[in-house]
C-alpha cells in the first residue's frame, strides 16, 4: 500500500530520469515520514510513480528500542528503509535536552541499520545532519572535514550521535557489503516546518515577527550578535536530493545537500521582517548564544555522485513560507505545526 499525502501544500521538485526497475518494485519504509521533511520526501517517491511507500508510525513501533525496530522490520519487510526519523531542535532545546538528543538518534541508528544487516536489506538511506561538522569548519564544508574536529558545543551531541551512523554505514559496508549511504542536509525550512518555541531559527523568527506585527509592537528582540553565517535549503530540495540519491547513489563517502549559498543571521532576520510587514526596530541580545560561527556547504559533490543541485531561490522560498505559515495562522492551524519529532 502506497502512503499518500494530500497536503495541498507540498510541492514536488521534478527530477531526470526513471528508477530502476527493482527500486521502482520496492518496498519503501520512511522513518520520520509524517514528519517535515518525511512528508515532502513521500510525496515525492509518490511522484516518481513508487507503489510501496510505508511509514511507521512511532505509536506502534519505538526506534529507540531494539525490539520496536525487529516488530517493523518484521511487519514491513522493507527492501529501502530512508531514515528521517529524529529527535531534533533549535539551540534553546540542544541546551536543555543534550542527552535525550544524544540517546534517542543514537539508538534509532544503530538498531536500523543493524537490523537492516540481519535481514539484508537491499538498501539504507541514512540522514545525517551538517551539525557533526567541526566548530571551525574551513568554509565552504567539505566532507573530507567531517573529522577535522569537534562539533560546536550546544549541537555537540545530536551531531555525534548522527556521526556515528555514518561510522556504522562504513563499517557495515566493508565487512558485510551493505548498501548504506549517508546524507548530511544542511538547515532545512519550508511549509510544515516546526514553527513551536523549540524550533529551528527560520520558522521562530517568523512566528516572532508575525507576532510582532499582530500585537503592533516596535521593536523585536533576536538571539545574539546577528554575525554567524546559515546556508538554508527548501525542504522540497532536500527531498528530490534524498530520492536522487536513493535512486542513483551507491558509495561510502558522505554527501552534502546544500544550497551553496551563505547569509548571515542578521540579513535573514531582516529578510523575514520584510516578508512578514514588520518595520520596527531590531535589538541583538549578545548575551544569548550565536551557535556555531559559519555554515555553508560545498555541494559539487552530490552533483558529481548522482546529478542533484537545489532549484528554490532562498528569498522566494522564504517568502512562500512566510505566506504558508500565515494561512495557516489565519485558518486557526497554527498549533499543528508547534512539534517537530522528525529530522530538520
Amino acid at each position: 500500500m502506497t502512503a499518500q499525502t494530500t497536503d495541498a501544500a507540498i510541492h514536488v521538485v521534478p527530477l531526470p530520469g526513471e528508477p530502476a526497475d527493482w527500486l521502482r518494485d520496492a518496498r519503501i519504509a520512511v522513518t520520520g515520514g509524517a514528519g517535515f521533511l518525511g512528508r515532502h520526501v513521500v510525496a515525492t517517491l509518490n511522484s516518481r510513480g513508487y507503489r510501496h511507500v510505508t511509514i511507521p508510525r512511532s505509536a506502534q513501533y519505538d526506534l529507540r528500542l531494539e525490539d520496536g525496530v525487529a516488530r517493523f522490520y518484521a511487519d514491513h519487510r522493507p527492501d529501502v528503509v530512508i531514515h528521517l526519523a529524529a529527535v531534533v531542535g533549535g539551540i534553546g532545546a540542544n541546551r536543555e535536552h543534550p542527552g535525550d538528543f544524544f540517546h534517542d538518534n543514537l539508538m534509532m541508528g544503530t538498531h536500523l541499520l543493524e537490523h537492516a544487516r540481519r535481514v539484508r536489506l537491499r538498501k539504507f538511506v541514512a540522514c545525517g545532519t551538517i551539525c557533526s561538522y567541526p566548530k571551525f569548519t574551513p568554509v565552504p564544508f567539505r566532507e573530507d572535514d567531517i573529522w577535522n574536529g569537534y562539533p560546536e558545543e550546544t549541537n555537540a551531541p545530536y551531531g555525534l550521535a548522527k556521526k556515528m551512523l555514518l561510522v556504522q554505514s562504513q563499517a557495515y559496508r566493508q565487512q558485510y557489503g551493505t548498501d548504506a549511504i549517508y546524507l548530511m542536509p544542511t538547515n532545512l525550512y519550508g511549509p510544515f516546518d516546526n514553527f513551536g518555541p523549540d524550533g529551528h531559527v527560520i520558522p521562530m523568527l517568523v512566528v516572532k515577527y508575525l507576532d510582532a506585527v499582530d500585537r503592533g509592537l516596535d521593536e523585536v528582540v533576536a538571539w545574539g550578535d546577528g554575525s554567524p553565517t546559515r546556508e538554508f535549503l527548501h525542504v522540497t530540495d532536500a527531498a528530490a536530493g534524498l530520492v536522487a540519491a536513493t535512486e542513483r547513489y551507491d558509495g561510502s563517502d558522505p554527501v552534502n545537500l546544500g544550497s551553496g549559498r551563505e547569509v548571515s543571521i542578521r540579513e535573514l532576520t531582516e529578510l523575514i521582517a520584510h516578508a512578514t510587514g514588520f518595520n520596527g526596530r531590531i535589538t541583538w541580545d549578545a548575551s544569548k548564544p550565536n551557535g556555531q560561527p559559519r555554515r555553508c556547504l560545498d555541494t559539487s559533490r552530490a552533483h558529481e555522485r548522482f546529478g542533484w543541485q537545489a532549484q528554490m531561490p532562498f528569498e522566494e522560498g522564504l517568502r512562500q513560507t512566510v505566506e504558508w505559515y500565515r494561512a495557516e495562522r489565519a485558518a486557526g492551524r497554527s498549533e499543528e505545526h508547534t512539534s517537530e519529532s522528525s529530522h530538520t
